[in-house]
């Protein structure tokens, strides 16, 4: 597949109608990674964890504030993450099987970037219920309710200073950006859960034609660029709250590798027809602006983007159907949408991706 997204922003899909899609999928709830949040002051779940966790973030709050407000909620609690929130500290209780050699330079990292990376409260994580647990100053979130005021530019701009910042020098080096894995992950499950799917095998067919390292299965063709490894809008918050400066949060996929894969989710949803070009054009070109390595500085981005936004896609749509079994539902419209593009991906060989555009 060659040339440049039309005009209609769908590069892999047929055309699909819109009706009842959400403004602004990114942010939407139809993307698998992004935490459920819930209204500040909601009970949290007496679950061991939760309760515990919650204890711990109550203590971290009270050392850190006095008086202490008191508010507090349940931001996510998900198999991959566990996020209670207690005044102005969240503490998170990460993945099972973390490890914590991989964790802790990735937390020195995001104390090392104040001004791009929300700094954790403590650079080290604690135990607690055989889970990594880390403490960070609460932030507020974007608001997926009002799609019009999506922080496009700033997220882009982060991402460019991101990139463009040396990877520190750690005693333990950061690890690989967990992009690719992710995205292995994901098919590894749809394997697992439901591969008699009328849906499994167009995305199957679809991982093939991606190259060893977008699958995970060699190392990346750039290892010392800095990159978030899962950029969305829910992994932007305002601090100090409400209304500070935009920080990218979530270290959990931080590391070196490939610049592109951060720009590859928005890029896929474009090219699935499914976020509008004017969206799509502002992030690109605040990117480009802000001296982004990912692309080239003008002309089209495709060649960097293509790979990338195919795993993304493919990603996305094995989450869509493994998420669709377990609940036993038919797929919703964006779901189609994101198989469709699969089908006509198998059929096209990706674009030659350089290396990087520095």
């Amino acid at each position: 597949m060659t040339g440049r997204v039309g005009a209609a922003g769908a590069k892999y899909p047929a055309a699909r109608s819109t009706a009842g899609r959400p403004r602004n999928p990114t942010t939407a709830t139809a993307v698998p990674s992004r935490e459920t949040r819930t209204a500040p002051g909601s009970p949290v779940t007496t679950t061991p964890l939760l309760s515990d966790l919650t204890a711990r973030a109550k203590a971290k709050a009270h050392s850190r504030t006095e008086p202490c407000p008191c508010g507090a909620a349940t931001l996510a609690d998900r198999p991959d993450a566990t996020v209670v929130r207690h005044a102005d500290t969240v503490a998170k209780a990460h993945a099972p099987n973390t490890p914590r050699t991989d964790l802790t330079p990735r937390l020195t990292t995001a104390t090392h970037l104040p001004g791009i990376l929300l700094p954790p409260l403590a650079p080290t994580p604690v135990d607690l219920h055989g889970r990594l647990v880390t403490f960070w100053p609460y932030g507020t979130p974007v608001d997926p309710d009002t799609p019009d005021a999506a922080p496009w530019e700033p997220a882009a701009t982060l991402l460019a200073r991101l990139h463009r910042t040396p990877a520190p020098a750690l005693p333990t080096p950061l690890p690989p950006m967990r992009g690719p894995a992710k995205a292995a992950g994901a098919v590894a499950r749809l394997n697992a859960t439901a591969p008699a799917h009328p849906a499994t095998p167009s995305v199957l067919q679809a991982w093939t034609t991606l190259p060893a390292w977008a699958r995970a299965e060699t190392p990346m063709p750039d290892t010392t660029t800095l990159c978030h490894g899962d950029l969305h809008l829910g992994q932007l918050v305002r601090h100090p709250a409400p209304d500070g400066p935009w920080h990218l949060i979530d270290v959990d996929d931080l590391g070196t590798g490939v610049p592109a894969w951060d720009l590859a989710r928005p890029a896929a949803w474009y090219a699935c027809g499914l976020l509008p070009p004017d969206e799509w054009t502002r992030f690109l070109a605040a990117y480009r602006a802000s001296g982004g390595p990912a692309v080239p500085a003008d002309g089209d981005p495709w060649p960097a983007l293509d790979v990338p936004a195919r795993a993304l896609t493919v990603q996305t749509a094995a989450r869509a159907i493994t998420k669709a079994t377990a609940e036993n539902r038919p797929l919703d419209e964006i779901e189609m949408s994101l198989i469709d593009a699969c089908a006509r991906m198998a059929s096209l060989p990706p674009e030659l991706t350089p290396t990087s555009a520095k």
